[in-house]
C-alpha cells in the first residue's frame, strides 16, 4: 500500500481521496511528527523505499551494467572490424564494469547487513578445521 500526496489529494493505489482545506490541529500535527519519527527509526528502508529516494547503490549498479555492455559492444566491434585494439579496449570496459557490478553489489550488501563478519575471519575457521580434518584421516590411515 502506497500513499502519496499531491496538493490537496491523497493517493491510495489507484484512488484518489480528496483531503480539502482542513488544517490539522498543533496536536494532530505533533502527533503525525511523532508517528514519522518513530517509522523512520524503526525501518529506515521502508521510509526510503516510500519515499522515492534512489540509492547511490542502484547508480553505481547502472553504471557497472552499462560499462559491462559497452565493452561487450565495442569488444564484438573490433571484432568484426578485425582491429585488434579496439577489441582489447572492449575487453578492457567490459572487465571494469565487472569489477565496478561486484564492489557496488558488496557494498550494497555490506550496507544492508547482509555479509556478517570479515571474510579473512571465516576464511581463516574454514582452513583450520579443513586441515586439521585432514590431519585426522592421515593419523587414521597412517596408525590404523
Amino acid at each position: 500500500m502506497r500513499l502519496k500526496r499531491a496538493g490537496n489529494q491523497l493517493a491510495l493505489g489507484a484512488k484518489m481521496f480528496y483531503c480539502g482545506d482542513m488544517a490539522l490541529s498543533d496536536r494532530e500535527q505533533r502527533l503525525l511528527a511523532e508517528m514519522e519519527e518513530a517509522l523512520s527509526a524503526d525501518d529506515p528502508r521502508l521510509v526510503s523505499t516510500l519515499s522515492g529516494a534512489t540509492s547511490r547503490f542502484s547508480a553505481s549498479i547502472g553504471i557497472a551494467i552499462a560499462a559491462l555492455l559497452g565493452g561487450f559492444a565495442i569488444l564484438f566491434a573490433g571484432l568484426i572490424a578485425q582491429m585488434t585494439l579496439v577489441g582489447v579496449s572492449g575487453f578492457l570496459v567490459a572487465l571494469v564494469g565487472v569489477i565496478l557490478l561486484i564492489n557496488s553489489l558488496t557494498r550494497s550488501k555490506s550496507k544492508l547487513g547482509l555479509v556478517g563478519g570479515s571474510p579473512k575471519r571465516a576464511r581463516r575457521s574454514f582452513t583450520k578445521g579443513f586441515t586439521k580434518g585432514m590431519e585426522d584421516r592421515w593419523d587414521q590411515r597412517n596408525n590404523g
